[in-house]
């Protein structure tokens, strides 16, 4: 497993971060907490320009719990069949805007032990949602956090649990609020799976990794 870096280099590295971006955004587009539920949970093992183009005719007719549940699973997968997994992941969309009428009065619940009871949703889809819409500095885990994580010895660790502590642990406090949002955008544009761009790397200089190109 990868080194932890020490927290000079932790420090600089989130500085440089915050210096390019301050307020860096998730790509997903949503109007309100359930819109971004929705989104997320269609975002598992597919892209978010692919899930903003099937949602954005989607949510313009059902972004509420009680419009989705209307709308219906045949017609919803009309409007999400371009997604991956698109049978699977309208079955849990119905069913937890049923669960969010039934047991939350329509509304998006901001603890993750609610979140996670719903139909489709993780930790991670959890996670997003607690970030980006409840300003909780929850930290979501994708396979981008986790390769750079463990690459760059940012927050290295066998799983995605491990990953998801380390940043907890070992972010200074004043940035955990965007750590996961700066670190997916890093893992997406810069510190790519196949051929890392460490010739542009902003956070070159601290970055663990031997075989820098």
């Amino acid at each position: 497993m990868a080194r932890q870096l020490d927290y000079p280099s932790m420090h600089a590295i989130f500085t440089r971060f915050r210096e390019i971006e301050a307020e860096p955004k998730g790509e997903l587009d949503h109007t309100n907490a359930f819109t971004l539920l929705v989104a997320v949970a269609l975002s598992a093992q597919a892209t978010d320009k692919g899930v903003n183009r099937a949602t954005r005719d989607l949510f313009s007719i059902a972004d509420t719990p009680e419009k989705m549940l209307a709308l219906g699973e045949e017609r919803l997968i009309e409007y999400i069949r371009t997604i991956g997994l698109y049978r699977n992941k309208a079955k849990n969309v119905i069913k937890l805007s049923q669960r969010l009428i039934e047991d939350f009065g329509g509304e998006v619940p901001s603890s993750r032990a609610a979140l996670v009871t719903l139909p489709g949703v993780g930790r991670k889809t959890a996670n997003v949602v607690l970030n980006m819409w409840f300003r909780i500095p929850a930290q979501a885990v994708d396979t981008h956090i986790f390769r750079i994580g463990n690459r760059t010895g940012i927050c290295p660790g066998r799983d995605e649990a491990a990953v998801e502590r380390a940043i907890e642990d070992n972010v200074p406090a004043e940035f955990q609020q965007h750590a996961h949002h700066w670190l997916i955008l890093h893992g997406r544009y810069i510190c790519v799976a196949r051929k890392p761009k460490c010739g542009i790397c902003p956070i070159r200089e601290w970055c663990l990794f031997e075989e820098k190109t």
